[in-house]
């Protein structure tokens, strides 16, 4: 056997292990809880009255988004998890409640009367024999600001959930639950005890000093104003870039088809090609999929590299299910092996 094929042998047999050291971890998920709503339907006709089609309703299905999705994850992935957010006591809230997975400890939610909770509806269309495609997405209360009361009440309970945990993962979804102010405050009291990863859409150079963060490239380019596309020096420029302004441990790029990017300091970069196909069937959530098995890695005593490959398997995993999907430990496993060993 080639030096090299060792190598890749024992990279895999690595990550197996990481994979069973997953259990029982426990993640606090701190951030944005959204009821992610998918409304189903079958084209039937052109309308008489617009250019429109009209669609005979089917079903509708509400599954926990945002930060829910990351909880949801960590826990098919068989850690402990707690989720801290604010979930209102309308219709969607008591919806969210029911369906959230009974794994998932529930005690850092909050419920104030007079918070709304945010709803994105996506409209799903299809024939009978084809699989449906998303027409139009609807979001509800996702851009009212978070009051202080309620801010405040959601950190009370962040701060007493994170003395027990063994990693904490941050999701901002832009609500204004989530202020770098406070994160900051969070990585003071673990102190280096255990990681602290962020998962920011808008504003990710805010948060500085944490363990990593994962945004995608489209992300990346927004924040930096850079045109990535398949330039490896572009991308090798804002990876750089990113570390040096957030002072993070690690930034992970994600990339789509084109894989991902694990930038370190003072480290060479590591690209990882997509495992599975390029012909996605849906990308909802899949960044929620990748910050929850990083994390968790991370928390099981998996380098920066090792958590990044196995992120990279429960990403190519889950963008192969409609909606808002979870890895589980076994997928994870099976994908693995049926790279035959290939690291």
């Amino acid at each position: 056997m080639s030096p090299r094929a060792t190598e890749s042998t024992e990279s895999s047999e690595s990550l197996l292990a990481l994979i069973a050291a997953l259990r029982r971890k426990r993640v606090v998920v701190f951030g944005d809880l959204i009821a992610d709503e998918f409304v189903y339907g079958r084209i039937a006709r052109v309308s008489r009255e617009a250019p429109v089609l009209i669609l005979e309703y089917d079903a509708t299905e509400i599954v926990p988004g945002g930060a829910g999705n990351a909880a949801n994850n960590v826990a098919s992935l068989g850690g402990m998890v707690t989720l801290v957010s604010l979930v209102g006591r309308d219709e969607p809230g008591d919806r969210l409640f029911k369906v959230l997975p009974k794994s998932v400890d529930r005690a850092g939610l909050t419920r104030p009367r007079a918070y709304r909770t945010p709803v994105k509806t996506r409209i799903l269309a299809g024939g009978i024999h084809s699989a449906k495609q998303q027409v139009v997405r609807i979001d509800r209360h996702t851009a009212e600001p978070v009051v202080d009361a309620h801010r405040k009440a959601a950190e009370r309970a962040a701060k007493r959930a994170i003395k027990t945990a063994d990693a904490v993962l941050i999701s901002d979804y832009g609500s204004g639950l989530v202020q770098p102010r406070f994160v900051a405050e969070l990585a003071a009291a673990v102190n280096g005890r255990v990681p602290i990863l962020i998962d920011s859409r808008y504003a990710l150079t805010r948060y500085r000093g944490l363990t990593a963060c994962t945004p995608n490239e489209s992300e990346v380019e927004q924040v930096l104003g850079v045109k990535i596309d398949d330039n490896r020096r572009v991308l090798e420029r804002a990876g750089r870039k990113l570390l040096e302004q957030t002072g993070m441990a690690a930034v992970l790029i994600t990339r789509g088809s084109r894989g991902m990017a694990l930038f370190e300091p003072d480290k060479p970069t590591v690209h990882i090609p997509i495992f599975g196909s390029d012909q996605i069937a849906d990308v909802t959530g899949a960044g929620d999929t990748v910050m929850a098995t990083m994390t968790l890695a991370l928390a099981a005593g998996g380098s920066f590299e090792q958590a990044a490959r196995l992120a990279n398997y429960a990403g190519g995993i889950v963008v192969m299910k409609r909606g808002t999907a979870t890895v589980s430990a076994a997928e994870l496993r099976r994908a693995l092996l049926r790279q035959g060993f290939g690291g």
